[in-house]
């Protein structure tokens, strides 16, 4: 399991009067973090670079800086620091020195890591849905092992013999829950797919 960040962070580097600031925050999907660099790149720097990872998907974009040595460094950066569902945008004002391919790599890079590094993280939780159904006589075991699980009811209805449920809970307390209703009812409950 992987974290993301709790909430936007922002680091600020200097190399060799060139002035580096990075703002990074949580993004679900690709929009969320195309829409964060619309509100953060300045159109008045020299290079507004950026990269993210959201799952399997990943972008970076080098800005006009040579090939490689910003976009990529920075998504490297949110790997090594070990996120998922993170956009890191690093804004440089150039201070007329070249900074050479190296420079670069380690100053955008660097300054991601940096950032990333200083944030507050917070661990991602893969949720999952359960669909069940009851008779009435258990319902007091089964609305109790839902509080234990965390599990959230996302509907609710009543049939003829029992009731049924379609919950929301961790993914990895799925199992156990359903475990814990079998031995609750005594095997009374059945599960199907949410």
């Amino acid at each position: 399991m992987s974290d993301t960040l709790a909430a936007r962070a922002m680091h600020t580097l200097e190399v060799k009067h060139s002035r580096f600031i990075v703002h990074a925050a949580p993004v679900a999907a690709p929009d969320a973090a195309l829409a964060f660099l619309a509100e953060v790149a300045d159109p008045a720097a020299t290079h507004n670079c950026w990269a993210y990872r959201i799952g399997a998907q990943y972008r970076f974009s080098d800005d006009g800086e040579p090939a490689g040595t910003a976009g990529r460094p920075i998504l490297a950066a949110i790997e090594g620091q070990g996120y998922d569902q993170v956009m890191a945008v690093v804004t440089r004002w150039y201070g007329g020195i070249k900074l050479g391919a190296g420079g670069l790599v380690r100053a955008y890079g660097g300054s991601a890591a940096e950032c990333l590094r200083l944030a507050s993280r917070q661990a991602l939780i893969t949720y999952g849905e359960l669909a069940l159904t009851y008779p009435f006589e258990v319902t007091g075991a089964v609305h109790a092992a839902l509080g234990q699980f965390g599990a959230e009811k996302l509907a609710e209805n009543f049939l003829a013999e029992g009731a049924s449920l379609r919950l929301r809970l961790p993914a990895d307390r799925i199992d156990a829950l359903k475990n814990q209703l079998r031995d609750a009812t005594r095997d009374r409950v059945r599960f199907g797919s949410a």
